[in-house]
């Protein structure tokens, strides 16, 4: 296959608009399913532990407790079976992969929530929403 013609596929083949989400995020997977001649879409939602590969080959796991049994999906990111991902809630991680969450069992797999939007306050300011503004001289 040429190059042309191995560019014009995987082209077509990614999605247009793809979700940022990392690792850590709690997402909602809605994956198309076909049951007979009728189609409905499932959403899976849980934890993504891992996001591996670039381009069209990229995939991510998403890892979430039922009945206090782990499961895990890899969801190839460019698939036309998923539907749409959302972003549920972002968390703070310092790592690449959280395999570590799978030994993990309760409260134990809990993530410290990101604090993305909120701005970060400037020493000495005031604990408020409004900033004072230092009084005007004469």
């Amino acid at each position: 296959m040429s190059d042309e013609l191995l560019k014009k596929a995987t082209e077509s083949t990614r999605k247009k608009s793809v979700p940022e989400f990392s690792i850590g995020d709690t997402v909602g997977v809605a994956v198309r399913i076909v049951e007979g001649d009728k189609e409905r879409q499932q959403v899976f939602t849980g934890t993504v532990i891992a996001r591996k590969g670039a381009g069209v080959s990229e995939t991510f796991t998403v890892r979430r407790i039922v009945n206090n049994e782990g499961v895990e999906r890899v969801f190839p990111v460019h698939s036309p079976r998923i539907a749409d991902i959302r972003v549920v809630r972002s968390a703070k991680t310092r790592r690449a992969k959280l395999y570590y969450l799978r030994d993990r069992v309760g409260k134990a797999t809990r993530l410290k929530h990101a604090d993305s939007k909120k701005a970060r306050r400037p020493a000495g300011a005031p604990a408020g929403d409004e900033r004072t503004e230092p009084a005007e001289r004469e």
